[in-house]
């Protein structure tokens, strides 16, 4: 039997694993997507009742985040991960066979709550991965879940293409996820306990970590927590209750954040080729690059997005990147041309790129005995406004006309990099582990960010998803 990886191996091998595992309900979603006009003929199924069917795949995904957050905190996020990735390749099969819309309804309800499921606990992980790495890792995890979508819906389309029924295409694929499941399983189940050992380095001019077997209060260089302790080393009700009403306040704050981007990523979805088909008399054919080059762009971007964090910090980058998105679209607006337009819309996926990622890491980071709920927290109001988005813009659009309807997405994304200081990370996190009964442990060290200086960020600390984080899913 081969002997454990050391803690660089084992950190590349689990990283490589977070990588497969986000690309895994990517391709799931983009194969599902591809094969929906199949469905919808073989089940003789009107526009309505298909938007009904589809409406069960968010209450699944909403009801999953939710039900997951606690149980992945109580029981590891790794160890709620894996069976669950295999449980996404799994229920891509049920919809194929269904004999009508409430079966098929039940069947995506399913898939939507594994896929809701998988994405906490996904991202749970992979904030472990990253503090555990020490610099900023999110941003390219969520372009995997991009890229996963891209190549799902290439899969699809070549089973389209061949005529092949759903049922078909469902199966090969689902043997695929399964072997992609079975390789991420392989790879991070014997790193795990390597990661969490591995001693990340601390953020700029953050104090010293304590050594073993010493908590903040007796490691050389740190400060000692605020909260009043007692003989027995742990803190005050009290004290404890305030630092976790703060984190769950700063949490929310975050899931605000990241409501208004997937008001954004709706709207610029459903509208933006509607935009460009009737109000400025584009070709069908351009009107649907608008998406196009949104989501090109919001794939480039987050494949850039870990070293523009490592260089300039997360808050700079979620500054720079809300003022792309909102400045990109609105003069886009006001030029009023296809060309400009579609220039908008690569600005806005551009500019959105990278905040939900940040933002992600930022609530994985406040508390990382608590990740999971934190993080379920977070995306819920992601997914909220991804559902949502859409219908906001359609009703503006009835009383102001959809050129001005649009702008409140890009307004949004300005309200976004003027809150940016939000994701600034902790010069160092001083909560227990999960399990140890008290709320003072070793600091834990966050992803350097040397962008943003040192001492104004806010002091809290947690751990683990649309895009998978937020996406279109």
């Amino acid at each position: 039997m081969s002997a454990p990886p050391g803690p660089g191996g084992a950190l590349r091998r689990a990283r490589w694993a977070v990588y497969v595992t986000f690309a895994i309900p990517g391709i799931a979603i983009g194969v599902w997507t591809a094969r929906i006009p199949a469905i919808k003929e073989s089940l003789a199924l009107s526009d309505g009742r298909l938007s009904l069917a589809l409406l069960a795949i968010a209450a699944g995904a909403l009801a999953g985040m939710q039900v997951i957050g606690r149980l992945a905190d109580r029981r590891g996020a790794v160890r709620v991960m894996v069976p669950l990735a295999f449980a996404q390749a799994a229920v891509l099969l049920p919809p194929a066979f269904m004999p009508g819309l409430a079966s098929l309804a039940a069947a995506l309800a399913l898939f939507g709550l594994v896929h809701g499921m998988l994405d906490i606990a996904m991202n749970a992980v992979a904030v472990e991965v990253e503090r555990a790495g020490g610099r900023p890792l999110m941003s390219s995890f969520h372009a995997a879940f991009s890229v996963g979508g891209f190549a799902g819906a290439g899969i699809g389309a070549l089973f389209a293409h061949a005529q092949a029924p759903p049922w078909v295409t469902f199966a090969a694929t689902a043997a695929l996820l399964a072997a992609l499941s079975a390789a991420a399983t392989w790879a991070i189940l014997p790193a795990m306990p390597a990661v969490r050992a591995r001693p990340a380095p601390p953020s700029r001019g953050s104090a010293p970590a304590a050594a073993p077997g010493t908590t903040a209060e007796t490691a050389p260089g740190t400060a000692p927590d605020t909260a009043p302790v007692t003989a027995s080393g742990t803190a005050s009700g009290a004290g404890r209750a305030a630092r976790r009403g703060d984190a769950v306040r700063g949490v929310l704050f975050l899931g605000v954040l990241v409501f208004c981007c997937g008001i954004g990523e709706g709207a610029a979805a459903d509208w933006g080729s509607v935009y460009l088909r009737e109000d400025l008399a584009a070709s069908a054919g351009i009107a649907a690059l608008a998406y196009a080059a949104f989501s090109i762009m919001m794939t480039a971007g987050r494949l850039a997005g870990d070293r523009l964090a490592h260089r300039f910090g997360p808050a700079r980058l979620v500054r720079a990147c809300g003022l792309l998105a909102g400045t990109g679209l609105a003069a886009a607006l006001l030029l009023g041309h296809p060309a400009a337009a579609i220039a908008g819309f690569a600005c806005f996926g551009a500019g959105l790129s990278c905040i939900v990622p940040q933002v992600f890491s930022a609530a994985g980071n406040r508390d990382p005995a608590r990740a999971g709920r934190a993080l379920a927290r977070v995306a819920g109001l992601g997914y909220l406004g991804l559902l949502t988005g859409p219908v906001l813009i359609g009703g503006a659009a009835e009383w102001l006309g959809l050129p001005r309807a649009l702008a409140i997405p890009a307004a949004l994304a300005v309200l976004v990099a003027l809150a940016a200081r939000a994701v600034r990370p902790p010069r160092e996190a001083q909560m227990s582990s999960p399990g140890s009964g008290g709320d003072v442990g070793r600091p834990v060290p966050v992803p350097p960010s040397p962008g943003d200086g040192v001492g104004d960020g806010f002091n809290v600390s947690l751990g683990d998803g649309t895009g998978g984080g937020v996406g279109r899913k």
